[in-house]
């Protein structure tokens, strides 16, 4: 007889089903505080970069360079808990052997070429293997390597700009619009994973799980010490099950 605890649920017949999928009361809260989290880092950072280019294309660059620091310290603290979900993702999916759909990632929904160059490699992966487990996990992994590249990139550049040492500043900024919006892609990607990923969860591993993520975010820098400012059109998190599930 199977440990019931190990045992995952059946998952639906595709990632777009999964994302539309009823989850449990106690599925939906853990689900839905972890994803508010995520989201509230990404919009803080995402405020502040929209705030700096704002000022900048007002022609204030001297007050527009503290605030683009600020925005690598913000980068610093989305980056570390959102690759600390993704390790959890993969750490339990791998010791339970439970197998989530994942759809592979589309290079058109990346501007900077590291993110395309990931996403067609994810795709050339996913047609040779066959196994729905390691597809998932090879697609979690991606993801992850990328986001963390992805926060190098950001914080190297925006301190280049403002210490001043950057040798093409207008493409400097437009580098950190790109990186902002390939980690908005990252983000969403992740959160449609972890849709599916609830979807085939046993409820008994669901409190196993969550001590895995708090695990992973209770780290130096994943804690954020500043409040939450408004979201603003057009740079907040955008995330639909639509655009990143499988069609």
């Amino acid at each position: 007889m199977k440990d019931n605890g190990r045992t995952p649920t059946a998952r639906g017949s595709s990632v777009q089903q999964d994302w539309r999928a009823w989850l449990s009361e106690e599925k939906t809260l853990v689900y839905r505080k972890n994803v508010q989290h995520l989201e509230s880092l990404f919009n803080m950072f995402s405020v502040a970069l929209n705030e700096a280019i704002e000022i900048r294309q007002c022609g204030c660059l001297a007050k527009a360079l503290p605030t683009i620091r600020m925005t690598a310290d913000l980068c610093k603290f989305l980056i570390g808990p959102l690759v600390g979900m993704l390790r959890a993702l993969r750490e339990h999916a791998k010791h339970y052997g439970i197998v989530p759909n994942a759809a592979p990632l589309d290079a058109a929904n990346y501007r900077g070429q590291r993110g395309q160059r990931c996403a067609r490699m994810s795709g050339l992966l996913n047609r040779v293997l066959f196994s729905q487990r390691i597809q998932f996990l090879q697609k979690v992994s991606t993801i992850e390597e990328l986001v963390e590249d992805l926060g190098k990139d950001f914080r190297s550049v925006a301190a280049d700009l403002a210490d001043g040492l950057s040798t093409d500043p207008e493409h400097a900024w437009a580098e950190l619009d790109a990186v902002q919006y390939d980690l908005n892609t990252c983000l969403c990607e992740t959160l449609v994973l972890y849709k599916s990923f609830m979807v085939v969860l046993p409820a008994a591993q669901l409190q196993a799980f969550q001590r895995t993520v708090r695990e992973q975010w209770e780290t130096p820098g994943s804690v954020l010490p500043v409040p939450q400012p408004a979201p603003r059109p057009g740079r907040a998190a955008i995330c639909s099950g639509g655009a990143f599930a499988a069609k």
